[in-house]
């Protein structure tokens, strides 16, 4: 039984070596399909062998017990992101089956509400878990936004790397890496970009409703990342300040309290030599023997 309890790293591998066996079987339905071309091909790799490797070093650092039901949701999602990435890689070369690319992004989309339920339900949500599902969501925006600009215009890849330039910026500020607290406002605004990314894809709607509904989107993230930044910055300032304000508080008084014990002693040896008395300090003050009172006994 606590074998079953211990971090077993031949089980994992095993999970994630399936994981990128169904991602090249997409890509050879694919390119079965729609033939393919060499851009779609290499993207498609490169997405499968990033993917095998990054996640296999992170369940190496975070040493979970099992990969989990929730997990394997998203790796789902992964491989249809993959999918995804192929194709819009292999429209640069021709026009991709739009039918096909709505299709694996709305199941994409769909299941994207579907792992964090599974892992509640069955106990198994984890840090890494979340930062997986994370990771899947902002890269299934950045290759749509991609595709969407090719016909929109290319300010649309701003919603596609905004997320990725705020990591950039949080390793030279690292106070926005503070955890936020939660907001239903921010998940709306998240989950939007993909669906109207999607909807803009799609060409169901007149060139001018395309750019307008992408630029609200545009609108809706700048707001969401604003109002982030800003109370990372209030509350993290504050944070900052208020751990430094009582060190040097703390050192100052430290200070202080050493120059007066050497000030003292010093006027005591001054004393003792004038005087030619033995003298105590009481309060900070210099009294000669003569005037102290008698010590109370315990008993």
């Amino acid at each position: 039984m606590a074998l079953n309890n211990t971090y077993d790293a031949r089980i994992l591998a095993q999970e994630t070596t399936v994981g990128a066996g169904v991602q090249l079987l997409l890509l050879a339905l694919l390119g079965a399909g729609i033939g393919m071309g060499p851009a779609g091909w290499l993207t498609g790799l490169a997405f499968a062998i990033a993917t095998w490797a990054v996640l296999t070093r992170a369940l190496r650092r975070s040493r979970p017990r099992s990969f989990g039901p929730a997990n394997r949701v998203t790796l789902g999602r992964a491989i249809l992101v993959g999918g995804v990435t192929a194709l819009v890689a292999d429209s640069f070369r021709s026009s991709p089956p739009v039918t096909l690319l709505v299709g694996l992004t709305a199941v994409a989309l769909i299941l994207d509400g579907v792992d964090g339920k599974v892992a509640r339900r069955t106990g198994t949500s984890s840090a890494l878990g979340a930062r997986f599902d994370m990771e899947v969501d902002a890269f299934l925006i950045l290759v749509l936004s991609v595709y969407v600009a090719m016909s929109v215009g290319p300010w649309v890849l701003l919603i596609g790397t905004m997320r990725y330039a705020f990591v950039a910026a949080a390793r030279v500020m690292p106070w926005l890496n503070a955890a936020l607290p939660h907001s239903m406002a921010r998940k709306t605004v998240a989950a939007l970009q993909g669906v109207i990314l999607l909807v803009a894809g799609s060409g169901i709607l007149p060139h001018e409703a395309t750019v307008g509904i992408v630029g609200l989107a545009l609108a809706s993230l700048v707001w969401s990342f604003g109002r982030d930044i800003a109370w990372l910055w209030r509350t993290g300032d504050r944070k900052l300040l208020g751990a430094r304000k009582p060190v040097e508080r703390t050192a100052e008084r430290d200070g202080v309290r050493t120059a007066e014990r050497a000030v003292t002693r010093t006027v005591e040896c001054a004393a003792e030599r004038t005087l030619g008395r033995t003298v105590v300090r009481h309060a900070g003050q210099v009294i000669p023997s003569s005037r102290r009172v008698p010590a109370r006994s315990r008993a």
